[in-house]
């Protein structure tokens, strides 16, 4: 039985990293893909990323993936439409794979 349509996205051409980030961070000012977050340092609170093209704009609404507090690497595979910004948790330091 058929399936689909699937989303699908090179990986291998075109993806950018984004190392250390331990602030609020705007990665891309427009529509993107995140593909995966790395926790680096867990922190003690949860962090999130969100599609939205300002660090200020980011909110609830916009919010695409929540950032665990445990050290690891987490496929987010999410499709943006306005920007790629991330928001670590108290004492995270994270990393993002993008494009």
């Amino acid at each position: 039985m058929p399936q689909g349509p699937f989303l699908t996205q090179n990986l291998a051409t075109g993806t950018q990293n984004t190392l250390n980030i331990t602030s609020g961070t705007l990665v891309k000012a427009s529509g993107g893909f995140v593909a995966t977050v790395s926790v680096l340092v867990a922190g003690s609170a949860t962090g999130a990323v969100y599609d939205v093209a300002t660090v200020g704009g980011a909110a609830a609404a916009n919010e695409i993936a929540v950032i665990p507090d445990t050290v690891g690497t987490y496929a987010i595979n999410f499709k943006t439409t306005k920007g790629i910004v991330v928001v670590p948790g108290t004492g995270q330091t994270l990393a993002i794979s993008w494009s």
